[in-house]
């Protein structure tokens, strides 16, 4: 997958270790490693490591380690000597209980970039509080937006919250303070919370809203399937198909090629007039199959895709073509995103098994084979 015959991704050269979490988290360590830094995964101690199909895990080196012990802790701080960033997901206050929050890791090094994922944040009345991505979209008014008329609200998988606006974001403030960091020699804290990230998504909407532009009736908007020129369609062999035609000379195409009633259809924006050109719209794309209206719209500017499943997604020519998804081991996943001319980052490797990589990485981060021997001994890495 590299362009240039040299597997180097922009981040080359940075060393990021992460405290193993779930969802968001992984998702971070995937994006940091995948662009080429050398990201270290701290595993909980496993007495019987395996292998994983986890995508989030891919492309990183494992080292498991008990941090209930004294020892285990030390080892993670030895770790952040030689690291440009940490970064880990649990509720606030708990690396500091563990004894690696944020003075203890940066006291080692003190250009460390230190990152912390997490719902709520790490102030405010909500932040010891559980949660999940649904709770955290729900309080940024993403959730309320997205369903159908008169319907309940939908959740969009955990999207918006836990990726988008959590592990994206991580990543992304992560990549600003190694950058900052270059010119003060200065590490700091970088709080990620998904209730924040799902916000700043949702910037466009409350410039709408501001501008009389969107309603709080979700489901009859230009942009959550109100719209007959934004909507998905089921076609006659129950798959679907989805339109975008938002421009005029987009929409007039949509028009031409669905052969509809140009005079009928002329009044694109009339929201009043929205539900009634949705159901005609409906009963046309049921008179084709998916693969017909494929090959009538497909590749003109009607904005218009065929609905895919994670199944049929990867096998679809233009992924095809850009190489969008990669097979590792029988593993069909995402590629690396986003692409660079020349800093191009290798085809992603499996994930490792929870502290496959141990003695590894702790030669490499100066521990003798005699440290490496008694922590083995004492149980604080596996041992073998």
């Amino acid at each position: 997958m590299t362009l240039w015959g040299v597997a180097l991704g922009p981040l080359h050269g940075f060393r990021i270790i992460e405290l193993a979490g779930i969802g968001p988290g992984p998702f971070c360590g995937m994006m940091l490693a995948d662009m080429g830094a050398e990201v270290i995964r701290v595993d909980r101690l496993a007495s019987q490591p395996r292998r994983s199909k986890d995508v989030l895990a891919r492309s990183r080196k494992s080292i498991a380690v008990d941090l209930k012990q004294p020892q285990g802790v030390q080892t993670v701080l030895r770790l952040c000597e030689r690291a440009d960033a940490l970064f880990e997901g649990f509720r606030p206050g708990v690396t500091e209980r563990l004894g690696l929050g944020p003075e203890e890791c940066m006291a080692r090094n003190e250009k460390l970039i230190y990152g912390r994922m997490t719902g709520w944040g790490q102030s405010g009345p909500l932040a010891q509080a559980a949660g999940h991505d649904i709770n955290y979209i729900a309080l940024t008014g993403a959730l309320h937006a997205i369903g159908r008329p008169g319907e309940k609200p939908v959740p969009p998988l955990n999207l918006v919250g836990d990726f988008g606006g959590g592990g994206m974001l991580l990543a992304f403030g992560l990549v600003c303070g190694l950058l900052e960091a270059q010119r003060s020699g200065k590490g700091q804290v970088v709080d990620a919370a998904m209730v924040d990230g799902a916000a700043a998504l949702m910037a466009m909407f409350y410039s709408f809203g501001a501008g009389g532009g969107f309603t709080d009736k979700r489901g009859t908007n230009l942009l959550d399937g109100g719209s007959h020129f934004y909507n998905t369609y089921e076609t006659q062999d129950g798959e679907y198909i989805c339109l975008g035609s938002i421009e005029p000379q987009f929409y007039a195409l949509l028009v031409e090629h669905a052969g509809l009633d140009p005079e009928r259809f002329s009044a694109q924006m009339d929201a009043a007039q929205w539900p009634a050109f949705s159901e005609e719209l409906t009963a046309v794309f049921k008179t084709k199959t998916q693969a017909q209206w494929c090959e009538l719209m497909e590749g003109t500017d009607v904005c218009f895709a065929p609905v895919l499943s994670i199944f049929d997604a990867p096998k679809h020519p233009h992924n095809v073509a850009r190489d969008t998804f990669v097979e590792v081991e029988g593993l069909v996943q995402p590629s690396p995103a986003p692409r660079f001319s020349r800093s191009e980052p290798e085809v992603p490797r499996r994930a490792r098994a929870p502290g496959e990589d141990s003695p590894t990485v702790l030669t490499e981060f100066g521990f003798t084979d005699q440290e490496i021997g008694s922590l083995q001994e004492a149980g604080i890495i596996p041992a073998g």
